[in-house]
């Protein structure tokens, strides 16, 4: 039975290897990887407890606005008026199951989403590398890393290759640590273990191979799992405007109710009469609903970008993607397929397309007395053949049984093509095996191997290449003066064509080497060939982009490759204006001082061959001149601009670990259409709020106006605070709670971005809720008034007012809904898009019969049924409501859907 070392760090790997009885060079069989995993469970943290349920209910209450209704139903209770201090408690508590329920889902919803996004690690089993899931890992697993990966479990290094690890996490040291193999003592601290990294780090740079230790809650980070775990933050700059919005109306609302309350005492009416209006008025101007209708609305948000492949894990990217001005995207499968197939070859001074290799499209005819060698490039051109090798050689690419060629799609499109021609790779490997290698990194571009004692290979960009290079191989293969001349100009030939260009190099050392040293590759490279690779644009990002202009939102390009390969995709997506394309290198761009950097940044669609700490500048001097920066990135040195960008984009398939935690959301499917579809998604919360705020805000106003104008002029209350209670409860359960699931609506992404300085509260929204509520008012008052002089009872009066405000508060629900579009002759189009809406209002209609028809609601409520013409003198206000919602609409077009 395999025993978990403990101490690992003090021990040699070889001992490790030996107490986990697992075999250094096969790894472990499948089959005992699962009796491992049974024993030692799945290498997952368990869920921690969190916030208690109750707490978090409780949470609910924490509302000055809700402090204020519970304190009026206490006053309530103490008066002996226990009815309506259970209603007042009722709708508080009401509203708070809504706000739990729905945070809860909230929570659930974006936790398992961020699950669902799985770490893969390259593991051996069997004798084959593999890669699978990090919860399948299992102790005596042989894992391998490299630059970008999070560590899957504890590890102890059997191999490192130059590997440096971010341990930030649990050691506090804020610059990567560099691993090797050597034990230490037992007794050293967490940053001294210079054998062992630790789950939940981040390589950084280099290389590494290390048996798993210790996985889920044995882990260091595991042991401490309680302060690792990620709690999900609702709170948003939206939530934080409308507690600011919450605070303002609560003062507004005590005035207002003390006003009333001495206004009347100062018209001699009775003390009880005033206090019940007084009470009256703050519940009708208390928007209680409000909170629940922001989560309600964000947490829908989530799910829809999540069924669009985009997953929220920062819950303030749903609002911001909203008023995104600029996109800054990666070029390589974002904007395009992601599948490089190598184009054209340049090499011996000839500019060969890949297709001409193919055995049998440059074999002679039978009984052709032409020299096969000429008819041949591959045979005739060594320098041509010598390419292609160093192309399969200097490659991590490999074949898989299951799944093809697995790899970086550059260095699979390399293998590929050397396939293609005829080359076979294990003879190749067997031929020149590969001894030692340093890894492609973003600041050195290139990437270069060791093969047999004296054989170096280098693949990398074509300035990172020649700069190392002082002379060429000749078609006879043959070395001779570099034309770096003709290198250029081929360059930009296969450039224009869209290519993404690599340089190829070889060299050789004088004396034997097992290990390749930086410096053996400084100078004295023979310059090999070039290979040009295509990756089309994806068709889908071609029209998002569109879409993402038409919307007023830039979109600019930043990538490594060629700046000619860069703008000629550029072309292809529709980037710039017409047939201009603004393009600058990373050299230029390096050039600028920072005054110009912000020019620079605004004016230019693509930034090519632009280095890591370069994003970080762009994306800042974009922020300088008053942009919102949603960024994509996928590599390690992405993660300080996705953390600066207003919204950091990781890729889901591609990207590593680093840039996903440094993310404010994650794309499935690595695709620029994903994007351009959360940012519509974002755009319609934000409208969804704001047609709540037009709905819920006319109620109350209308409610508090009618109560403070009725006791400042003398007049009997056309509204009790009980019936003020029911009002509110109709609104927030049935009808302002659908909007926020209203569909997008058409023409969405056809207008500007919102700024981001836009108040909650807009003149033009303002000046809608002012009108609304003054109709609503004169409806209220007009309906009670009339009733009354036509000899109605005081409940009868009162009944009709309140069924004539739920009337017109359905009629202007549809008109601020996607629904109606304000055009009536057009609903029965729209009513089968919007069935929660309709389900609400039919709700709405319901408990509105029920309060005026039933018995024991006219009791306790002290309402009266309505008769025959009565109902159709309340339904006139269905009517009115048509041109006032018309007029409402010219106030504030963003709250509703134009045709």
């Amino acid at each position: 039975m395999p025993q978990l070392p403990v101490d690992a760090h003090s021990l040699r790997g070889d001992q490790v290897a030996a107490a986990l009885d697992s075999p250094l060079d096969r790894g472990l069989s499948h089959a005992e990887a699962e009796q491992r995993r049974k024993l030692w469970g799945t290498n997952a943290f368990s869920e921690g407890g969190g916030t208690p349920a109750w707490r978090r209910f409780l949470g609910q209450f924490h509302d000055p606005l809700l402090y204020t209704l519970l304190v009026v139903g206490a006053i309530k209770a103490l008066l002996h008026e226990p009815g309506e201090a259970l209603v007042i408690w009722s709708v508080t508590l009401i509203n708070a199951l809504i706000g739990y329920v729905q945070e809860s889902k909230a929570e659930t919803a974006i936790a398992a989403l961020a699950r669902s996004v799985r770490t893969e690690v390259e593991v051996i089993r069997d004798g084959q590398r593999q890669r699978l899931p990090s919860e399948q890992l299992v102790p005596g697993d042989l894992v391998s890393l490299e630059a970008g990966n999070k560590v899957p479990a504890d590890l102890r290094l059997l191999q490192t290759r130059n590997l440096k690890v971010d341990e930030s996490s649990l050691t506090g040291e804020s610059r990567p640590a560099t691993k090797g193999t050597t034990a230490v003592e037992r007794d050293a601290a967490l940053a001294e273990r210079l054998g062992m990294v630790y789950a939940g780090s981040f390589v950084t740079s280099g290389q590494g191979q290390g048996l798993v230790v210790a996985t889920g809650a044995a882990t260091e980070v595991g042991q401490i799992s309680s302060s690792m775990q990620q709690q999900v933050n609702l709170s948003t700059p939206l939530t934080r405007k409308f507690r600011r919005f919450s605070h303002t109306l609560l003062k507004l609302v005590l005035v207002l109710a003390g006003l009333t309350f001495l206004v009347g005492l100062l018209r001699g009416r009775d003390a009880a009469e005033m206090f019940d209006g007084a009470v009256a008025l703050a519940v009708g101007a208390i928007p209680e609903e409000l909170p629940a209708i922001v989560t309600i609305t964000l947490a829908i948000g989530v799910n829809r970008m999540a069924r669009r492949n985009a997953i929220i894990r920062k819950l303030p990217a749903v609002e911001a993607l909203g008023s995104t001005t600029v996109i800054c995207s990666d070029k390589t499968g974002t904007l395009t397929q992601n599948r490089m197939t190598v184009q054209e070859i340049y090499a011996g001074g000839a500019l060969v397309p890949l297709e001409a290799l193919w055995p049998g499209n440059g074999s002679p005819d039978e009984g052709d007395d032409t020299d096969p060698l000429a008819s041949d490039p591959l045979a005739s051109n060594v320098a041509l053949r010598e390419t292609l090798l160093a192309g399969l050689l200097c490659n991590d690419a490999r074949p898989s049984q299951r799944e093809g060629l697995v790899g970086d799609p550059t260095e699979t499109a390399l293998l590929q093509a050397a396939q293609n021609v005829g080359i076979d790779r294990q003879q190749a490997l067997d031929a020149h095996p590969r001894r030692d290698a340093i890894p492609f990194e973003s600041e050195q571009q290139y990437m270069a191997t060791l093969h047999g004692s004296h054989r170096l290979l280098m693949k990398g960009s074509v300035e990172a290449v020649l700069a190392r290079c002082n002379r060429q191989l000749s078609a006879a293969g043959q070395p001779e003066p570099l034309d770096g001349t003709s290198i250029t100009a081929a360059v930009a030939a296969m450039a224009k064509r869209g290519q993404r260009v690599l340089a190829f190099a070889i060299g050789s050392t004088d004396t034997n080497q097992h290990q390749l040293h930086p410096r053996l590759l400084e100078e004295g490279l023979d310059f090999l060939g070039l290979q040009g690779m295509l990756d089309p644009p994806r068709p889908e990002a071609i029209e998002a982009v569109a879409a993402c202009q038409a919307a007023g939102i830039t979109v600019k390009m930043i990538t490594g490759d060629h700046l000619e390969t860069a703008r000629s995709i550029a072309l292809q997506l529709g980037l710039g204006e017409g047939e201009t394309v603004r393009a600058i290198d990373g050299r230029s761009l390096a050039a600028l001082a920072d005054d110009a950097l912000v020019d620079c940044a605004r004016h230019n669609d693509v930034f090519a061959r632009v280095a890591p700490a370069q994003k970080l500048s762009l994306v800042k001097a974009l922020q300088a001149d008053g942009a919102v920066v949603a960024m994509t990135g996928d590599g390690v040195n992405d993660a300080p601009a996705l953390k600066q960008a207003d919204i950091g984009i990781a890729m889901g398939q591609g990207g590593t670990e680093v840039a996903r935690e440094a993310a404010d959301m994650l794309l499935t499917d690595d695709n620029f259409a994903s994007i351009e579809a959360a940012v519509e998604e974002g755009r319609a919360v934000y409208l969804n709020l704001r047609k709540a705020l037009a709905f819920v805000l006319p109620v109350n106003g209308s409610a508090s106006m009618t109560i403070l104008l009725g006791a400042v002029f003398g007049l009997e209350l056309p509204v009790t605070a009980l019936q003020v209670l029911w009002l509110n409860m109709v609104c927030s359960l049935s009808l302002s709670v659908p909007l926020a699931f209203e569909p997008r609506p058409p023409g969405l992404m056809q207008q500007p971005p919102r700024p981001p300085a836009q108040p909650l509260l807009s003149r033009g929204l303002v000046r809608k809720v002012v009108l609304v509520s003054a109709f609503y008012w004169c409806f209220i008052f007009g309906v009670f008034l009339w009733a009354r002089s036509h000899g109605s009872s005081l409940p009868l009066a009162r009944t009709m007012a309140i069924q004539s405000l739920v009337l017109a508060q359905i009629a202007y629900l549809l008109s601020i809904s996607q629904a109606s579009k304000l055009s009536w002759r057009h609903w029965y189009r729209n009513w089968h898009r919007t069935p929660i809406l309709l389900g609400g209002i039919g709700m709405a209609v319901l408990l509105q019969l029920g309060f005026s028809q039933l018995g024991w609601m006219n009791r306790f409520f002290a309402t009266a049924p309505l008769g025959r013409e009565q109902w159709l003198i309340c339904s006139v206000s269905l009517l009115v409501m048509v041109p006032v919602a018309w007029l409402a609409e010219r106030c504030d077009p963003t709250t509703g859907v134009a045709d």
